[in-house]
């Protein structure tokens, strides 16, 4: 049977301003840890205008979601009523993110497969059934001492964006208990838990599963599950959607955020992302991932599977990976070898990505049909990291994200010698978990993402308030 999907165009409408100052919506435990961090509120905080949404909706536009940081919201609308709303004296620009030259239907009940950015690797992401264990995936970055320890997690609140979370609510190897809530921010008709593949699951098991043959890097950790991804389309739209994903874990106090998605081509070519924009600034995306980070949030992102990519590419990346601030994630074997498909850097500021490496070349994990098997991606390098992350923060709870990542990155077995695309290495938990920080990291940066890059003694160094880092991002001052 076809269905088809009549979609109109979406667009971001972006406002001149917030008019009304009401109170930041966060939650208790978000406030609760913006006073423990010092991190102040500013605009960004305020929500958006309800006068101006009601507005758009008067004039015709059906409103799927808004952004307090970027002050603007995703609409979908006819041309003749985006051409009204550009007039509007409240709404500084509009911007088409979805036009109809993404695909218009599809197959039920056979789900469609994604041919882009999932970051399933595409060539070997056949899934033997395998009877395994987790062992040397966890040894890979020492996380088994601080689990033995009794840092599992617990405490710290994660959330999961991806694009399919097939019977994540059902599967035994998952304690449902630990699922706080779930959030569906697109507009595909296919139920959260049914129609969208394992991908989500998949990388969900890398951090929550557990069973016999089976451990997760986190599975004390509590978790919000949100899905970014359509299933249909490929457009800046789903940028969008991610957008609001991160601010709705800011809203709810997540503390480590896991995304195995990636942007950089789609349906209509001409909005393909250019080598050249890979900074961190130039996409919505990158930059809300960077304000979640500023906001006291651990941002785990994929580098990608783009690593083959012909021609000698400045780099294979796509966003949010070249955001800054936040852990960008590449592919390794349990060998420690490099995935071949493995995205790398650097940006195209010169940044070092990936920042880190965990297993994502024969990841082992749990599937939708509650079976253990085996991928590659670095989707699932990238959970692997962020549930280490939890159980490290879990040790280490009066820290902030900046420390937590410091600590990740410093431990790693390429510190001293970062490469193009190990980045700073594999990293090591219980050597994170017992090292020294230098002076300077207990407070974290304004979320205004703004720098200052200054040459010193020949040396590029940046200046974002009182603190010095060098290009790669590593604070020296």
């Amino acid at each position: 049977m076809i269905t088809l999907l009549i979609l109109l165009n979406a667009y971001f409408v972006t406002f001149i301003d917030k008019p009304e100052k009401t109170a930041p919506q966060l939650s208790e435990r978000a406030w609760e840890q913006r006073e423990k961090w010092g991190i102040k509120t500013d605009a960004m905080d305020y929500p958006v205008s309800p006068m101006y949404l009601n507005n758009l909706r008067n004039a015709g536009a059906k409103i799927y979601h808004w952004s307090r940081w970027f002050n603007g919201a995703t609409v979908e609308m006819d041309a003749a009523t985006a051409n009204t709303v550009a007039k509007m004296s409240f709404v500084k620009s509009v911007e088409m993110t979805r036009d109809s030259s993404s695909p218009m239907s599809y197959y039920a009940p056979k789900h469609r497969s994604r041919r882009l950015e999932m970051q399933s690797e595409r060539v070997e992401a056949a899934e033997e059934q395998l009877a395994a264990h987790t062992d040397e995936q966890l040894a890979l970055y020492n996380l088994t001492p601080l689990h033995e320890a009794g840092f599992q997690g617990k405490g710290i609140l994660m959330a999961i964006c991806d694009g399919g979370f097939k019977n994540a609510n059902t599967l035994s190897s998952f304690r449902q208990s630990q699922e706080l809530g779930h959030f569906d921010l697109t507009d595909d008709p296919y139920d959260f838990y049914g129609y969208t593949g394992t991908h989500g699951v998949e990388c969900l098991s890398a951090i929550s599963g557990k069973g016999s043959n089976y451990m997760g890097a986190a599975t004390e950790a509590q978790y919000y599950l949100m899905r970014s991804e359509e299933n249909d389309t490929e457009s800046p739209k789903e940028m969008d959607n991610l957008v609001v994903a991160l601010e709705k874990a800011d809203s709810l106090g997540v503390n480590v955020f896991s995304v195995s998605l990636g942007y950089a081509a789609f349906d209509n070519a001409e909005w393909s992302v250019p080598k050249s924009s890979f900074d961190g600034k130039s996409r919505r995306v990158s930059l809300a991932a960077t304000i979640a980070a500023r906001k006291g949030m651990l941002v785990c992102v994929a580098a990608g599977n783009e690593g083959r990519e012909s021609g000698n590419p400045p780099h294979t990346l796509s966003c949010p990976a070249d955001a800054d601030s936040i852990l960008t994630v590449g592919a390794v074997n349990t060998s420690k070898q490099l995935a071949d498909f493995s995205s790398f850097g650097p940006t195209s500021d010169g940044r070092i990505k990936p920042e880190v490496c965990a297993v994502g070349w024969g990841a082992t994990l749990i599937n939708g049909d509650n079976d253990i098997v085996r991928s590659n991606g670095t989707s699932f390098a990238t959970p692997l990291l962020a549930g280490m992350a939890a159980s490290l923060w879990s040790a280490l709870p009066k820290e902030n994200a900046m420390q937590i990542r410091e600590r990740i990155i410093r431990s790693a077995d390429r510190y001293s010698d970062p490469q193009r695309k190990y980045g700073y290495g594999i990293p090591d938990a219980e050597k994170a978990y017992k090292m020294e920080l230098p002076q300077g990291l207990e407070d974290i940066p304004s979320s205004e993402v703004s720098h200052q890059k200054i040459l010193r003694d020949g040396q590029l160094l940046i200046l974002q308030g009182d603190c010095v880092y060098n290009a790669q991002g590593m604070l020296v001052q």
